[in-house]
């Protein structure tokens, strides 16, 4: 069994619904969208309500076990914290939205004279291998 997520103080309980939730994100080894993630919880426990998923991912996100994924122009996508630097790659068809390992090299000759560079974000768009 996951090991117990605390939040405001107070430890959250496991219910076969949560459990469910989290399951879905740990097994999908990309960012899920709520939607995607009551579908693929919905699996287990066919009558889960979208309510119970937002419920579970923001007590989740202010836990620290989940981080929200931002790209421009959709609505945020979340996957487990912790990870290693990463990027992700959009799939335009289907909309799914994947881990691409590594990051390229030379980012920081892009960076005018005299800028700091702090962070960045990288984002691929194009077919997954199933819509391809």
């Amino acid at each position: 069994m996951a090991r117990p997520l605390r939040h405001n103080g107070r430890t959250l309980r496991h219910t076969s619904q949560r459990d469910a939730i989290r399951d879905a994100f740990t097994a999908a080894g990309r960012p899920l969208g709520p939607r995607e993630a009551l579908e693929l919880a919905r699996k287990r426990v066919p009558a889960l309500g979208v309510a119970t998923v937002y419920r579970a991912i923001n007590q989740w996100v202010e836990a620290g076990w989940l981080v929200p994924v931002l790209l421009p122009g959709e609505p945020a996508r979340y996957e487990q914290a912790g990870k290693h630097h990463h990027h992700h790659f959009r799939c335009r068809r289907c909309g799914g939205v994947f881990e691409v390992e590594g990051c390229p090299a030379g980012l920081r000759k892009m960076v005018p004279r005299g800028f700091k560079l702090e962070s960045h974000d990288l984002v691929l768009a194009g077919l997954c291998a199933q819509c391809a």
